[in-house]
Formats: structure tokens, sequence, C-alpha cells
């Protein structure tokens, strides 16, 4: 982390009225460039096997599985804001007055605190490679009133550090048992690379069946979580090797496989962070915060390290941006025009140098590491804003307000055959300007609209454009990562049947892609900006 970058944060010093908009975290940055991205594995054969012909399958048990932990959860909140209101009844309460903070305002300018290389280490090490000895976490019950058995049945819910044991786990193969057993022993003594062999053999007998002691009657979920702690474990030992290119794509599988369980996430953040991609370590750690809290996590020193970690990694991002700045602005009412133009012009003054193209978020609301609590309802929300010093890098975010599938094309026919010289420049500019930009949104947005504010379609998108380049490692890792998405939206928000629908046929054309049939014509994510079907 670069210490020598300037952070700042911005305040009137007053309580935040229900109405009142207050530039709250207000960050400068120090200019840096961005290493460019690693080549990655493609997908092998042993998870095509394990799982993937099922994968459509798992897709809808976990949609109806994450509707009924979020109703149990909505529940437990809906009941926790009865009893805060009727304690609050017997106290007299004070009259406020809805005020919104004039531009003219003085700002207390106090540098924001700044996190340290070795508390973000501190994080890893205590959360990321931990050495979970047994597979038993994958299959713990989950405590839900509904008794439904979700994904993520994962025994440190209840003991984040230890892993108990449970009679009622599905039995594992005992060939597997070995080689993961032999891959721990490995990986404890500090022998990493011999510990991803093993582990790359235990995935290989995972793909001929050996996954549990009934190989024919076994659920398709229970081979995915196998299949997951094998991956995740590959994960950290690729880490250890810092290959963190060759652990990408063991990361998103891990999350594909089994999205509900936080370590998986987490994981990925780290990744991400290993590579400099650090909005989109910013998102995964904020969803490995969620994920521990929405299935029960209640040691609160693991969430504030998650939390820690997600706020290192927002700062980072914000200080390596050259192109933009942001400012973050509570609410706690719905945002009307007038106010919208006053936060603007309150960033005018404090960004002076990022004026050329100013846009506010106004499709989803930001939730911040500092002040998140899930379990309150709703969260204190934020009002981003964004000013750039170039008009062109910006202006594509006017679609994102207006449509509610936002397509960036420029070519006059988006649909007649492209040039290589226009798939090229197709590609750069989704690449380098506009998945950066929306990454960066998405790091404060949990769950943004499905699926126009999701991000899925854009990297869908821009895998097509690698595809017709014959850029083959890049596309997969794409859609690697566009899967894990895919797989963890469920948890993140309530979906219609239309759009369940959609994340099916989405997630098999992605894995058909990653199989080989490369046919993009057919794909989903080539015929929604036609039809505009489930978007409209």
């Amino acid at each position: 982390m670069d210490s020598g970058s300037s952070r700042s944060l911005e305040s009137t010093g007053n309580a935040v009225c229900p109405d009142q908009l207050v530039p709250k975290i207000n960050t400068s940055k120090k200019m840096s460039s961005l290493a460019n991205p690693p080549s990655i594995l493609e997908i092998p054969q042993a998870i095509k096997k394990s799982c993937g012909g099922k994968q459509v399958e798992i897709t809808v048990e976990r949609v109806k599985m994450a509707k009924s932990i979020k109703e149990k959860q909505n529940n437990d909140l809906e009941k926790l804001s009865f009893k805060r209101k009727a304690e609050g009844e017997e106290k007299p309460a004070g009259r406020k007055e809805a005020k919104v903070m004039e531009p003219d305002c003085p700002l207390v300018t106090l540098p924001l605190p700044h996190i340290p290389l070795k508390s973000i280490m501190d994080v890893e090490v205590k959360l990321v490679y931990v050495d979970e000895e047994d597979v038993s976490y994958e299959f713990v019950e989950a405590f839900t009133a509904t008794g439904i058995r979700p994904t993520c049945r994962e025994a440190e819910i209840v003991d984040p550090l230890h892993i108990p044991n449970f009679n009622f786990l599905p039995e594992i193969d005992k060939w597997l048992q070995v080689a993961l057993k032999d891959a721990s022993l490995c990986y404890r003594q500090k022998k990493y690379a011999v510990a991803a062999g093993q582990f790359r053999t235990a995935l290989e007998l995972c793909s001929k069946g050996a996954a549990l002691g009934k190989r024919f009657e076994a659920p398709a979920e229970d081979i995915a979580s196998v299949a997951s702690f094998i991956e995740t474990k590959l994960v950290i030992c690729y880490l250890r090797m810092r290959k963190p290119d060759l652990a990408l794509n063991h990361a998103h599988r891990s999350i594909v496989l089994n999205p509900a369980y936080f370590r998986n996430h987490l994981r990925q953040a780290t990744v991400f962070r290993c590579l400099e991609r650090y909005s989109e370590a910013a998102r995964s750690a904020m969803i490995a915060d969620y994920m521990f809290w929405l299935f029960g996590g209640s040691e609160q020193c693991i969430s504030k390290l998650i939390k820690l970690y997600w706020q290192a990694m927002i700062e980072e991002a914000i200080t390596r941006a050259e192109s933009f700045s942001v400012m973050y602005t509570p609410f706690a009412t719905k945002i009307k025009a007038d106010k919208v133009e006053k936060v603007k012009e309150v960033f005018t003054k404090t960004h002076p140098a990022y004026v050329e193209y100013i846009y506010t978020d106004l499709q989803g609301h930001h939730v911040l590491p500092q002040t998140v609590d899930w379990s309150s309802f709703p969260p204190q929300q934020y009002l981003l804003t964004l000013g750039f010093k170039n008009k062109e890098d910006g202006k594509f975010l006017e679609k994102v307000s207006s449509r509610k599938l936002p397509t960036f094309t420029e070519h006059k026919t988006p649909f007649g055959l492209l040039t290589r010289e226009d798939t090229v420049r197709q590609m750069e500019t989704m690449g380098k300007r506009i998945l950066p930009i929306l990454d960066f949104i998405r790091s404060t947005q949990l769950n943004g609209s499905f699926p126009a504010c999701s991000g899925v379609m854009e990297k869908l998108q821009y895998a097509s454009f690698l595809s017709q380049l014959q850029r083959v490692k890049e596309q997969s890792q794409v859609i690697s990562q566009a899967m894990a998405e895919l797989a963890t939206i469920p948890y993140l928000q309530d979906i219609s049947q239309q759009e369940a629908e959609l994340l099916q046929s989405l997630m098999a054309d992605a894995m058909d892609t990653l199989e080989g049939r490369r046919n993009d014509k057919e794909r989903v994510w080539n015929k929604i900006q036609k039809v505009k079907l489930p978007a409209e």
C-alpha cells in the first residue's frame, strides 16, 4: 500500500439528519499504473466432468434455497426493528428538521486513517490461509428455521477457527480422503508446490467419480461441495507460491461450486489484490462479509477483519485510479433532482480537476465498510458521485442511467460483422475504460439490479470480443469470473421467475462456451442485446 497517498474525510461535524446531504468521504489519489493482466489457465476437464453437466440443476436449487435463507433473515430483521421501535417509543423523541447542506458550508478536512500493508497481511493470515484440515466444513447443517440445508453447510459459522465433528456428514471416498490428507500435510509443511500437485490429483479423482462413498447416489450439490473444497485449497497453495495468476480460475470455480462459503470470496479478493485489481478485490471482500452475516456468522472479530480488508481495497482502488475522483454522500431519504445538483456543486468545488464529466449513481445505493451493518434495515446508504478528467472516459455512464440493459458499442451497425480492427477497438474500450469503472462502482454496491447493473452482461460481452480475437485463455478467465458472479446473485438479491430463467440460460451458455462450443450467435448474452427480452 502506498503510504504517501493523500486521503481525506469531509464532514460538517454535525449529525446527519434524515434528509441531510453531507459529503462524508472524499478521496484524492496518487497517479499510478496497473500491471498487465496475467495469462490464465483454461478450465480443466475435471470440473466439466464432476458437476458441469448438473450446474443448471444446482442453480435452480440455489435460487430456492437462497430465497428461503433471506426470508428468514428478513423476518429476524423485522422482529429486531419492531423491538427497537417499541423501545424507542418509550422515550420522548426530539424533533429533527430535514436539512440540506448548502455548498458554501465550510468543510472540515481530516486525513483518512491509513491501513498499512501489515494489517492487510494479518487479515490474510487469519482468514485466507487457514488450512481447513477436513472437507467437513462444506457439509455442516445450516441453522435455519426452514430446515433447508444451504450450499454453505460450514462448521466455521459456529466456530470459525475450528472444525467440529458432525456425525451426519456424507461419507467421503476413502482414496480421496487419503489424497486430501497427504496434500494438507504437505501444505502444513510449507511444501506448497507438492501440495498443489496432490490437490490436482484429488481433483482428478473427484472428476472420475471418487468424491463420495456412494458414487451413483451422491447429490450433485454434495459433489460440488467436495470439488469446491479442493479448488479453494489450490487457491491458497498458488497464493503461497506467489502465483496469483494460476490461483485466479481456481478462485472463480470454488465460488461457482459453492458461492455461499465466505472464505471462497475472501480468497478471491486476495487473488485480485495480488494482481492489483483492487476494485474487484473490494467487491469480493464486501460479498464475503455479507455471506458471513447471511449464514449466521456471529463472531464480530471475523466481520471486522473482513471489513478492514474491504476498506483497504477501496482506498487502494481510489489511489490507483487515474481518470476519475470519487465522493460518497450519506442520505436517509429518497434523493431528489435538486439535491443531486447540490451534491454536484460540492463535488465541483472539492474536485476541480475532475469536472469534465460528473456522474451521480442513482441506479443503486452504496454501502461503506466503515458504517455498514447488515443486521440493520436498511444499512447506512451513500450516494456515489464520480468526476472525470476526460469526458470520453465517463460519458458511457449516461447509458447506464437511461437503459435497463446498457450496451456500449460505438459501431453504427452494432449487430453487423465487425472488422478485426473494430473488434480490437471495442475490446480495448470495454476492457480498459468501461469495465474498470463499472468494477469500481460495484465495489460498494451489493445488489445492483439484475441483469442491467450486475456487471455480468458486460463481462460476457467482453468475452465475446476476446473470442473473436482468439484470445482463448483470457476469454476462459472472464467467463469463469462471470459464472462466479452469476452463481452468487441469488444470495445478494431477490430475483423474479423470469430472471431466474435468464440466470439458468446464462450459466448453461457460459459452461458450453468453456467446453469449446464457441458459436457466439447462439449465446444468450448476444441475443439479449437484440431482443432485450428479459431486460425490458
